[in-house]
């Protein structure tokens, strides 16, 4: 397929796999539209056309010609000079990748990868907090986080895959919505009661068996085996780790365990400070849980690609 067909895909798809629901992304892309169409001309000039499709700021085609032959793709959770150079000696050594695509966002898509946090505040709505509360804290946790990016050099590796010409692109959210999608669903179906049911069903998972043989499984953060789940909220989209204030109005709504891929010790204090518990699925695990989900989904559309793994990504595959 081309280059800009599969990113296009993995944009499309990522949408279907929204945990706020499609209706709510599609409202969104709209009134993105309409602010685009009131842009002066040297406003339009400089506007990113992508989120004209793709509303997530972490998800970008980040190098290479559009109408690009993809039949190899390199993905990597992380993927830096180092990578693009390992693409670029396997194609010289035979193996031709034609494109290499990160986890982790990259290049533009890290300089602006805090806009996709606003769409947590919806999470958080939907599973029972007020919005005034979900969006007033989130705010300037996004903010936070902005000032964190800043100073970054976002172009380094984009830059070494222009200069040995190498296809380069990035699917966070976009993965991201797809292990928060499985992870919802199988807890709603099996109903876990203890912190040690989750934990059984998690290591049922081949990504997170992958993970436990490198000592890197899932793990309980707070709470105990014999701990009562209550209400689960699976935290696992939305950039990164929201604002550590809405975790009191979440207890006020009737949480009871946040299953994620990873926690500050700031948060978790003010998680056990709230009397709820932590299961932590594991972050690099949980990121190839979305990746390969997004993977099945996209190539049983447009077709079987090859897939060479590298910086800590492991393919599996639940297609036939």
């Amino acid at each position: 397929m081309k280059l800009i067909d599969f990113y296009k895909a993995v944009v499309a798809k990522g949408i279907e796999a929204d945990p706020r629901g499609k209706e709510i992304v599609i409202k969104g892309l709209k009134k993105t539209a309409e602010i685009y169409k009131t842009l002066k001309p040297e406003e339009k000039a400089k506007f990113d056309q992508d989120k004209l499709f793709n509303p997530y700021a972490d998800t970008r085609l980040l190098n290479g010609p559009l109408n690009s032959e993809i039949k190899t793709v390199m993905v990597g959770i992380d993927i830096d000079s180092g990578e693009i150079a390992i693409a670029d000696r396997l194609s010289d050594k035979g193996k031709k990748i034609d494109l290499v695509m990160a986890h982790h966002p990259s290049g533009k898509a890290h300089a602006n990868f805090y806009e996709v946090m606003g769409m947590q505040s919806d999470l958080f709505y939907q599973a029972g907090v007020s919005i005034n509360i979900a969006e007033n804290t989130m705010g300037p946790r996004m903010k936070d986080v902005e000032r964190r990016v800043a100073p970054a050099n976002h172009t380094k590796t984009v830059d070494a895959a222009k200069l040995l010409g190498v296809n380069m692109m990035c699917a966070h959210t976009v993965a991201d919505n797809h292990v928060a999608g499985y992870l919802t669903a199988l807890f709603a179906k099996k109903k876990p009661e203890t912190l040690k049911d989750i934990l059984n069903l998690l290591n049922e998972i081949d990504e997170y068996k992958i993970s436990a043989l490198n000592n890197a499984g899932p793990k309980i953060f707070a709470g105990s085996e014999s701990s009562k789940c209550g209400k689960i909220y699976v935290d696992m989209t939305g950039g990164t780790e929201g604002p550590k204030e809405i975790y009191e109005a979440a207890s006020k709504a009737g949480f009871g365990t946040f299953v994620g891929m990873h926690y500050s010790d700031e948060h978790r204090k003010e998680i056990e400070k709230n009397f709820m518990n932590i299961v932590v699925a594991g972050h690099i695990s949980s990121d190839n849980l979305g990746l390969n989900l997004l993977l099945d989904s996209v190539m049983k559309q447009c077709g079987k690609l090859e897939i060479v793994e590298c910086s800590g990504f492991r393919r599996v595959s639940r297609t036939k």
